[in-house]
């Protein structure tokens, strides 16, 4: 009989009710003969007798599951000898903040694999959640548009938007959005604000999440080529919607070019070509892969240049989903959470005001799990991607103990840590372990 697979309850904050693997998911595992052992949860979104009629058993103690699988960071002291864990770890770029768990890991001798790190041989992913973030990030900045232009005396039908958490379903959101299109259309901002224009960094999942809300809102496409024209003569109630590549972000700084292959390997060589279009968006959404190695979009010197003199620009609202702190927009100072999901950025003071709506910057949206605000579409494509992985995964362990040569490929890139040592494709992260707190 296979070795049971567990899933944890998820308990790193209280808006977190997605689940690696929906009740009918785990019923597929054990028809096909992989017992599945379920941690019991108030906050899942799924109830934990959904489970039970799957066929999984519903108990406390998870501890003979030799792969536990989970959504986010599993605290230190839940973290056991031998086990093999499957979560993300929030690790693979040296984050500080997770080191300790890391080392923890190594320290026990207990297995991490990420899903972000399961790839195919391209290097593409595998298992995200990417989607359902840019479909949360994009619903609620457009609600954080309407609050500014509500706090600035502008009554828009945006200010009837709700952050995504707010409704019952994704469905039901996206009814939102259509009928505050509808009535955009017809009443539309004020002449001093409109048209709005909304510029989407990325092409990925999460960029394709803010397009599902922003065709529901019947947004106008624009090409980046011709946004400035479309800003100055478009009708004052036309919503604008412009896709940003990298090509149209970025430019080498010899002559202005951009070559993607070039970027990737020396990203030292281009620069910034974002402050030039920030100027005309009303909102910018970032959804982008990004590194320290690779340029910052927007700095500090460009929120002071654009919000400088007291004056106000176009720009209201960003959206940065990626949430990268201190990352590819200044802007980022800090995350926010569902309940309180923006703050105005002072690029004077580099400070986040809190509690604040309409002040001396743009309003951000940083949110850092919004995923969770749809847990249960997010849930549900979630599981999808590994489910038929999962068997393998699980037969990799004859003995109860990981036998790494017997994993998939996907899986194989994915191995952080095993048996007490960093794999081979992960020892970077020795520096940052040893420069962690």
């Amino acid at each position: 009989m296979s070795p049971p697979l567990g899933i944890r309850r998820e308990d790193k904050n209280d808006w977190e009710a997605r689940t690696p693997l929906t009740p009918g998911q785990a019923g597929r595992l054990v028809a096909g003969g992989i017992p599945v052992v379920v941690q019991p949860s108030s906050r899942r979104c799924f109830p934990d007798d959904a489970y039970a009629q799957a066929g999984a058993v519903v108990r406390e103690d998870i501890s003979d599951c030799v792969v536990v699988l989970g959504v986010k960071e599993i605290p230190v002291g839940r973290l056991d000898a031998g086990r093999t864990y499957v979560y993300f770890s929030h690790t693979i770029k040296g984050q500080p903040y997770n080191m300790p768990m890391l080392r923890h890991i190594l320290a026990v001798g207990a297995n991490l694999l990420d899903y972000e790190r399961v790839t195919d041989d391209a290097g593409r992913r595998l298992i995200a959640f990417g989607l359902q973030a840019g479909q949360a990030g994009m619903i609620d900045s457009l609600a954080a548009l309407g609050r500014r232009l509500a706090a600035e005396g502008i009554a828009t039908p945006l200010a009837d938007l709700e952050p995504a958490w707010h409704y019952g379903s994704l469905d039901e959101a996206l009814r939102a959005v259509r009928d505050v299109g509808r009535r955009l259309a017809t009443s539309g901002p004020v002449a001093a604000v409109g048209p709005i224009a909304i510029g989407v960094l990325g092409h990925g999942r999460v960029a394709r999440g803010t397009w599902d809300v922003l065709e529901a809102l019947g947004t106008r496409q624009i090409a980046p080529a011709g946004l400035a024209d479309a800003v100055r003569t478009a009708e004052p109630h036309a919503v604008l919607e412009c896709r940003l590549a990298r090509a149209d972000y970025l430019e080498r700084r010899e002559d202005g070019g951009f070559d993607a292959e070039e970027y990737e390997r020396h990203p030292e060589r281009y620069v910034s070509a974002l402050p030039r279009l920030a100027g005309l968006l009303t909102v910018l959404v970032n959804g982008i892969y990004w590194e320290p190695r690779f340029p910052r979009l927007l700095t500090r010197d460009d929120f002071r240049r654009l919000y400088g003199g007291g004056s106000r620009p176009r720009l209201r609202v960003v959206g940065d989903i990626t949430c990268d702190i201190r990352g590819a927009l200044a802007c980022t100072v800090r995350a926010t959470t569902p309940a309180a999901p923006t703050y105005v950025y002072d690029p004077e003071r580099d400070a986040a005001l809190d509690e604040a709506v309409d002040g001396p910057g743009p309003l951000v949206m940083a949110v850092d799990n919004l995923p969770c605000e749809l847990p249960r579409e997010a849930s549900e494509s979630f599981g999808a991607a590994p489910l038929p992985r999962l068997p393998d995964l699980v037969q990799a362990h004859p003995d109860g103990r990981l036998d790494a040569e017997r994993l998939s490929p996907p899986w194989r890139r994915a191995l952080i840590a095993c048996g007490g040592r960093l794999t081979e494709d992960y020892r970077y992260l020795e520096k940052f372990l040893e420069n962690a707190d």
